[in-house]
């Protein structure tokens, strides 16, 4: 797989959960979902096998990825403030 960059959102509410926005891209390639569940909503470019591959690091840096999620201020983030 050519480099891949994520993005992710801080932490908002979606039904009544918590939950961060992700988005995997690749020039005009994207997978983007979200996390604590690890599923991805919308792919474009991606292969089901990438696709599987996206899931597992999801799966293996989960809890990375939510203390990274919710150290982003979603107002900051609007801002393009880090």
């Amino acid at each position: 797989m050519d480099e891949v960059k994520l993005d992710i959102t801080g932490v908002v509410e979606k039904d009544g959960k918590k939950v961060s926005h992700i988005r995997f891209s690749r020039g005009e390639d994207y997978a983007e979902g979200y996390i604590p569940d690890c599923v991805f909503t919308k792919v474009q470019g991606f292969t089901n096998e990438e696709v599987e591959q996206l899931t597992d690091y999801l799966k293996a840096n989960l809890t990375d990825l939510k203390k990274r999620a919710a150290a982003i201020s979603p107002l900051n983030a609007f801002l393009g403030k880090k």
